[in-house]
C-alpha cells in the first residue's frame, strides 16, 4: 500500500451555474436566459455533476444549502438514475448514472436555503452513446473474425 490520499474535486467541466440575478436598469428588458444544459453523458457513465446557485445568495455569506430535491423525466426502465445528491454550501452536487441513449433528460433541481430561500430550476442532460466501436464495421477480418491490422495496430479498412 502505497499511503497515497485521494482527494475528490468535481469536475468545472459538469459545473454550471444560474444567472439572472444582475440588476437591470429601469427602462429596459432583462435577457432571455439560456437554457441550462450539462455536456452530454454516456449511459455506462456515472459522474458526478454540480449546480451553483451561488448567484442567488450574493449578499448571504452565510447563507447556504440546507435541502434538495431532484426528479428526473423522462422517467422509466435503464432511464436516467440520481444515485445521490450533496450539497457544498451554494453548490448542489449530483451522481448520475444510467440514461437511454439518444435521450435528453430533464433535471428538475429544487433547492431550499438555510435562511428559507427557495431556487427551483431545468437542466438537460443528453445521453448518447460515446463508446467507439470495438470492430468497425467495414474492418477487413478473418474467417475467425479477428480484425486485421496494420504496423500501427489500426484496423484495415475495407475500400482503403
Amino acid at each position: 500500500m502505497s499511503g497515497t490520499t485521494h482527494i475528490w474535486r468535481p469536475s468545472v467541466a459538469r459545473t454550471i451555474a444560474i444567472g439572472g440575478f444582475v440588476p437591470v436598469p429601469r427602462g429596459s428588458s432583462p435577457a432571455v436566459p439560456t437554457t441550462l444544459a450539462w455536456p452530454a453523458k454516456d449511459p455506462g457513465d456515472v459522474l458526478d455533476y454540480q449546480f451553483d446557485v451561488s448567484a442567488a445568495l450574493v449578499g448571504n455569506a452565510s447563507d447556504a444549502i440546507a435541502s434538495i430535491v431532484a426528479t428526473v423525466t423522462p422517467g422509466g426502465a435503464g432511464g436516467l438514475v440520481v444515485d445521490s445528491t450533496a450539497a457544498d454550501g451554494a453548490v448542489a452536487i449530483f451522481w448520475l448514472s444510467g440514461g437511454v441513449a439518444g435521450t435528453v433528460y430533464t433535471l428538475r433541481i429544487s433547492i431550499v436555503t438555510v435562511s428559507g430561500r427557495s431556487v427551483s430550476r431545468s437542466v438537460l442532460l443528453p445521453v448518447v452513446s460515446l463508446n467507439v466501436l470495438a470492430q468497425p464495421v467495414s474492418a477487413l477480418t478473418t474467417e475467425e473474425g479477428t480484425v486485421v491490422s496494420d504496423e500501427n495496430g489500426d484496423p484495415i479498412l475495407l475500400g482503403s
